[in-house]
C-alpha cells in the first residue's frame, strides 16, 4: 500500500517545538503586536515554523477576519480578449506578490449579472475589486459596486468616487506627433480615424497630437473620418488618396486603422515609408506582423492591471486618477518625407 499522506503541521506543533503556548505562537505567526512577547520567544516561534514548514490555515484566518486573501476582477469583456488580457496578468502578478488569489468574472455589460457576481464573490470573502474596461471610457457605477472597495482600470467616472488607473493618452498623442516631426514631417500630416467626443482615447490622442504640432506652428493637414477597423479605413483612405491628396504621413488612431491605410497605400502605388510614413496606437501584435513593421504607441495593459491591484491591496483608496505612461515603439514605418529624399538625389526641383 502507498504511504499515507503526511499530516499537516499544526500551530500546536510549532508551539511545542518553540516551548511556548499556542496563543503565543498564534500571535507571532500572524504578526500581531498587541501582546507582550519577548524577542527570544518570537525568534523561537519563527524558527520552529521554518523548520516544520508550517503554513497557516487561510480558512481559519478568513473565519476570524471575514477576509479570505482574495480579490476580484470584474470586466465587461477583457478576459475574452487576448490583447487587453494583459490587464488580468498584471493584476494576477500583484495579487500573487501579496499572497492573494484573484477571482475573475466577466459581466458582458449585464448589470443584473454584475450585481450577482459581486454578491457571490463577497459571500466567498473577496475583500475588494478591480473593475476593468475593454476600452478607455467613462462608466456608470452600479449600486453594487459603490458598496465595495474598488479600483477602476482603463475607465473612470464623472463623480470620481474611486481611484482609477488609465493610460496617458494625451502624452501618447504627443509622442506620435513628435516622432514625425523628428523625421522632418511638417504641414502634410493627416489624421485617420473618427474622433467622437465620447471616445476618451480619440479625444486625448487628438489633443496631444494638436498640441505638439501647434508648438511648432503647425496643424494637421486634414483628417480621414473612418471607424476604427481595417475595411472602413481601407475604403476611406483609398478614397482620400484617389482625390489626389498626397500627405507625407498618416497618424492612425489604432493599429487596425493602420492596416487599412497600409492596404490603401499599396493599391495607390505608394510605399511605406518611402512615399508615406505611418504611425499608430495600441502596439498590438498586428504592429509587428505588418511589413514594414508599424511604429505604434503601446497601451500599457499589464502595468495598468498591476498598478490597480497594488492600489487596492495597499488600501490607499484615495479617489484620484493614476496615469500610466504609454511607450512609443519606433519601427520601419516612419522615415523622412519622400519629397525630401528625392530632392536630396537631385531628381525633384525645390517648390517655387
Amino acid at each position: 500500500m502507498p504511504d499515507a499522506s503526511p499530516q499537516r503541521v499544526t500551530l500546536m506543533d510549532v508551539a511545542k517545538r518553540a516551548g511556548v503556548s499556542r496563543t503565543t505562537a498564534s500571535f507571532v505567526t500572524t504578526g500581531r503586536t498587541d501582546m507582550r512577547i519577548s524577542a527570544d520567544a518570537q525568534e523561537r516561534v519563527l524558527r520552529a515554523a521554518r523548520e516544520l514548514d508550517y503554513r497557516p490555515s487561510l480558512l481559519a484566518r478568513s473565519l476570524r477576519t471575514n477576509r479570505s486573501q482574495t480579490i476580484g476582477l470584474l470586466s465587461d469583456g477583457v478576459a475574452a480578449d487576448a490583447f487587453a488580457g494583459d490587464m488580468i496578468r498584471g493584476a494576477l502578478a500583484a495579487a500573487l506578490l501579496h499572497e492573494h488569489l484573484l477571482f475573475i468574472a466577466e459581466t458582458g455589460g449585464d448589470v443584473a449579472l454584475e450585481k450577482r457576481l459581486i454578491q457571490n464573490m463577497v459571500d466567498r470573502g473577496v475583500g475588494g475589486f478591480v473593475y476593468a474596461s475593454m476600452y478607455t471610457r467613462r462608466i456608470r457605477v452600479s449600486a453594487g459596486m459603490r458598496s465595495q472597495p474598488m479600483v477602476l482600470v482603463n475607465c473612470t467616472t464623472r463623480s470620481k468616487i474611486f481611484p482609477s488607473v488609465i493610460p496617458d493618452e494625451h502624452e501618447a498623442g504627443r509622442s506620435a506627433a513628435r516622432v514625425l516631426l523628428q523625421h522632418g514631417h511638417g504641414d502634410r500630416i493627416v489624421l485617420v480615424g473618427e474622433t467622437p467626443p465620447y471616445v476618451m482615447a480619440a479625444v486625448e490622442r487628438l489633443a496631444g497630437i494638436s498640441a505638439v504640432l501647434r508648438e511648432s506652428g503647425l496643424e494637421p493637414a486634414g483628417s480621414v473620418d473612418t471607424r476604427w477597423w481595417p475595411n472602413p479605413a481601407f475604403e476611406a483612405v483609398g478614397a482620400y488618396l484617389a482625390q489626389g491628396h498626397r500627405p507625407s504621413a498618416f497618424i492612425c488612431l489604432n493599429d487596425r486603422v493602420a492596416l487599412g491605410a497600409y492596404q490603401a497605400c499599396q493599391v495607390a502605388g505608394l510605399s511605406v515609408p518611402q512615399d508615406i510614413s505611418i504611425v499608430s496606437f495600441d502596439d498590438s501584435d498586428l504592429a509587428g506582423w505588418l511589413q514594414p513593421q508599424l511604429t505604434s504607441v503601446a497601451i500599457p495593459h499589464f502595468e495598468m492591471g498591476r498598478r490597480a491591484a497594488e492600489i487596492l491591496l495597499s488600501e490607499d483608496l484615495v479617489p484620484k486618477t493614476h496615469l500610466v505612461p504609454m511607450t512609443l515603439h519606433e519601427r520601419e514605418s516612419v522615415g523622412p518625407p519622400s519629397v525630401r529624399r528625392r530632392r536630396r538625389a537631385g531628381s525633384v526641383p525645390p517648390d517655387g
